[in-house]
This record gives structure tokens, sequence and C-alpha cells, in this order.
């Protein structure tokens, strides 16, 4: 999704700053060279496969450990938070997330990160290269980019300090997890679940 600028008169000077301020109301923003930027709601097709990966995900690692779009991650460099689709986070972050959806750098990454592209060439290069740069960055295990326009899904893995290419997978292929092994799933019943 493009990030929508939101009129707010207020610059925050640090992320500490930002996490303390509420404006009242359910927005989800992205904090970007200090200046709020209101995230816009996910389009319909993101929300459907994503839900359909929280499903597939429940008997995998069970309801606690699946965060959907509300989760924010704190991340390097700008903007200074990301909304992942959907995320699989620790064991741990469950009782750390209790009181605010947040995972700080101080925290250990989460294990998946996965991200849906939305239509347009801005959106693509977000997912394929600034986010991956930056969970890259947050050391974060494995990131999916599951890519509706092009029917793939691409998986990646965190080999030293890269991510690197585990496969893209389309069609019937069984999706390969280096986290959670073969999945039953393939990315034709990912795209048709959101049909």
């Amino acid at each position: 999704m493009t990030p929508v600028k939101q009129q707010v008169e207020q610059r925050f000077l640090s992320f500490d700053e930002y996490l303390s301020y509420d404006d009242g109301t359910e927005n989800l923003y992205e904090l970007f060279n200090g200046e709020l930027i209101e995230v816009p709601p996910e389009c319909g097709l993101n929300v459907e496969i994503a839900s359909f990966l929280f499903a597939l995900f429940l008997s995998v690692v069970g309801y606690r450990r699946i965060r959907g779009h509300g989760l924010e991650l704190e991340v390097r460099g700008e903007p200074k938070n990301r909304y992942p689709d959907l995320t699989i986070i620790q064991e741990e972050h469950s009782q750390l997330l209790k009181h605010r959806n947040t995972l700080r750098l101080g925290m250990a990454p989460p294990l998946l990160v996965v991200e849906i592209v939305s239509p347009g060439d801005l959106q693509r290069e977000h997912d394929y290269i600034a986010k991956r740069m930056q969970y890259q960055d947050r050391g974060i295990p494995e990131y999916w980019i599951i890519d509706p326009p092009q029917s793939t899904v691409l998986v990646l893995t965190l080999v030293g300090d890269r991510h690197t290419e585990v496969g893209t997978f389309q069609g019937d292929d069984g999706i390969q997890s280096p986290q959670f092994g073969a999945l039953p799933v393939t990315p034709t019943q990912i795209f048709a679940a959101a049909g």
C-alpha cells in the first residue's frame, strides 16, 4: 500500500518519543524522517491471502505466535517501522507484546515475516528491495514475498547476514520453509483462497 501523508504538526526526534504518541485513533503510522505517515487499510486481496495463511499456520505454531497486519516491527532506516502482512513471532514475544504490539530492535527478531505485494511498481520495489534490506538487517531468519500479479511465492532465508533465495514457488509447487519444513500448501491454493 502506498503510504498517505498525515497532517501532523509534531515531529518526533526518536522512536521512543513516537511510541508515547497517541492521537486517540486506531490509525497505524510509519515514522519517516520524524514525521508520521498514515498507513492506509490493506486491499481486500491481501487481507484474504493473509487470513488464509493465518489459518494455515494455526496448526503449525498456534494462535499466540501469529500476528496479522497490526504488528509493528521497529527497523533501522526509513521508515523506522513496518507492519508486515503476517508475522510468526517467537514464544518469548507473546508476553512482551501484551501492552503494545510492537517488536523493538532490542527484542529477538520474529521467525517469519510475510509481505503480500500490492499492485504498482512502488509497492513491488518496497517489498522486494527496501523491506528485504530492513528485514535482513533486523536478522529475521525467513521472509516470504507473496506476489499476486506474478502468482509466485518467493521464500528467502537468512544466511550469515544476507537473505538468500530458497526458491520461487508457483503453481502446484509445495512450499518449503526453512523454519517450518514442507508446508501443506501450494501457491495455487494461496491465490485460489483469495479468488
